[in-house]
């Protein structure tokens, strides 16, 4: 069933229009989305791209949603919490998206205890092949979790976790695409230095990782169980296999998610995480 809430935006970039295409997609009527963004081309871009309603400010959004999607910059917020402090009330389920804030940070400055979920996505979204993690704030109830849940499920695959994990998600996932693109170049640049037009092997670069990772999902087997199936003995996977691992290429992704994951943190406690 579609959802029936009434669905506002404080901010309108690209994970935005992620949400609000996916949401239309889902059933969601148009009319019941309101989008406050502004920089008035974009703003009327989605008005004119998706038929949303656009709102005078970010006070008109509170007023008229009882999901509110808090999707502008983390620098930003500090800017834009009092003019929503003294409206917010518990009939308002407030969803950032904001990356590094906390669900704490967002419900200090309210006068009432707002319910809040916080949730890291990752920029697939944009394709409504995302992947999302959510956890909940003080004061959530707990069919809070579940509608958030069905809203990123209509732009990928989503997941519940406890907020203190929310770093990892975003060394992972968060900045995981930035990884797989860097080895789908990789591998193009791979077939192009064996001779085959660029066009040809970034096209076969992406279509594996695609499909790989489509197989994975549908056949519920642990990622060893399928290299297995395609690593003859003596053959050519093995071969490759072992030049890659002689090249720390396992290690090498690992400290990069912990890299990532590290740098989250840091950053997050600079926005009072």
């Amino acid at each position: 069933m579609p959802l029936t809430n009434k669905f506002g935006f404080i901010g309108g970039g690209n994970m935005a229009e992620a949400l609000i295409r996916g949401l239309l997609a889902g059933g969601v009527a148009p009319a019941a989305v309101i989008v406050s963004e502004p920089l008035t081309e974009r703003a009327e871009f989605l008005r004119t791209r998706y038929s949303v309603r656009l709102a005078s400010d970010n006070r008109e959004v509170i007023t008229r949603s009882d999901v509110v999607i808090l999707a502008v910059k983390p620098q930003v917020w500090g800017a834009v919490h009092p003019s929503l402090a003294e409206i917010a009330s518990r009939d308002v389920l407030f969803v950032s998206i904001m990356a590094g804030v906390s669900t704490a940070t967002i419900e200090a400055p309210f006068v009432e205890k707002v319910r809040v979920t916080r949730v890291m996505p990752n920029t697939p979204a944009l394709v409504l092949e995302g992947a999302s993690a959510i956890c909940a704030g003080k004061h959530t109830l707990p069919g809070d979790l579940v509608l958030t849940r069905k809203i990123f499920e209509l732009i990928g695959k989503a997941y519940l976790l406890d907020e203190k994990l929310l770093d990892a998600v975003t060394g992972l996932s968060g900045s995981g695409p930035a990884y797989v693109f860097t080895f789908i170049e990789a591998l193009s640049d791979a077939g192009v230095k064996q001779g085959l037009p660029r066009d040809v092997a970034l096209g076969l670069a992406a279509q594996t990782v695609f499909g790989s990772a489509k197989l994975l999902l549908e056949c519920h087997e642990h990622p060893a169980v399928l290299r297995e199936k395609v690593t003859s003995p003596g053959g050519t996977t093995i071969a490759g296999l072992h030049a890659m691992e002689q090249r720390g290429f396992r290690g090498a992704v690992m400290d990069a998610v912990e890299a990532a994951t590290l740098r989250s943190a840091e950053l997050g406690a600079k926005t009072g995480k």
